[in-house]
């Protein structure tokens, strides 16, 4: 049994360091019929699972690939919200919003582009899953103010797209997954059990990685980064960055518990306070009140 632990782990070392194979090299080896006859079924799952899981670890997720997974993440988000369409222009007018942010910032071009939709919820929150995928709810919609303050919520929301806070997270969990597969099966070697059901479990709680994402907001300091993104690309785009504060000052006017924003943002005060540090970087002419028209129109 011994023998066989070292073997699993001295190939384990292999496949981090690169020294012999790639990780496909050894996972497409240990499916040979003459692998399984020498080390036996079990330990040849395990070594081929971990090396299958390491791979995925250290591939880089294209643009493509990207938008499939915020798709993915976009939809576990509909199961707990519905779609507000009862309004197409104001939708539409969002995406416009969008639009004028996005294209006028250092990455405008993605696999299928942004898209802002309405969640009929009366929660203030606010989503973005990676690939250019946005959500914020009618309570947020209705916090706002001006033009300006909605661009202050969609600059955002794109900010984590393009700070790529969702990929990050997901990166980081393969890495994480790829140890704790790895682990699983040198465990399951040792102790005579079913290696592949330990590792095909630990393959599920990817799903559950990402609903965590998706319930429990980004870390402050990404909030943070985001915020302070957010008003470069407003300044960008002609908005007046003040917009965002404004917006957090409505925000921590109403918001008075730990749902929505406050469960997954820093509070607005933490939030106007790093913004202010950073908002005398960017001069924009006050021009929201040319605006303020077609924004009454458009929330009505």
């Amino acid at each position: 049994m011994k023998s066989k632990i070292s073997i699993i782990l001295l190939i384990v070392v292999f496949i981090f360091t690169g020294i012999i194979f790639s990780c496909k090299s050894i996972s497409n080896f240990m499916q040979r019929e003459g692998t399984k006859k020498v080390l036996g079924n079990n330990l040849t799952y395990a070594i081929g699972a971990s090396a299958d899981a390491i791979s995925s670890a250290n591939e880089d997720i294209n643009p493509e690939q990207e938008y499939y997974i915020g798709r993915a993440v976009a939809a576990k988000l509909l199961s707990s919200y519905k779609l507000y369409n009862r309004k197409p222009a104001l939708t539409t007018y969002l995406n416009n919003i969008c639009a004028a942010i996005t294209l006028n910032s250092p990455r405008p071009d993605i696999y299928n582009g942004y898209h802002v939709a309405l969640l009929d919820s009366d929660e203030i929150n606010g989503f973005a899953t990676p690939g250019g995928h946005i959500y914020v709810t009618r309570g947020l919609i209705s916090a706002a103010k001006s033009e300006d303050q909605l661009a202050g919520i969609i600059a955002h929301e794109v900010a984590h797209i393009q700070l790529k806070h969702g990929i990050n997270a997901i990166k980081n969990s393969r890495k994480t997954q790829a140890w704790l597969v790895t682990g699983t099966a040198v465990s399951g070697v040792a102790g005579g059990t079913d290696v592949k059901q330990l590792t095909d479990a630990l393959n599920e709680s990817f799903s559950e990685l990402v609903q965590t994402l998706v319930s429990n907001g980004y870390s402050q300091t990404q909030e943070f980064d985001a915020d302070n993104t957010a008003l470069a690309l407003m300044a960008g785009a002609g908005y007046d960055p003040s917009g965002l504060i404004n917006m957090l000052m409505s925000l921590g006017s109403i918001q008075v518990d730990d749902s929505g924003f406050g469960k997954t943002h820093p509070s607005p005060a933490q939030r106007i306070v790093n913004a202010q540090k950073s908002i005398g970087k960017y001069k924009a002419a006050s021009t929201s009140a040319s605006r303020q028209k077609r924004f009454a129109v458009a929330i009505k």
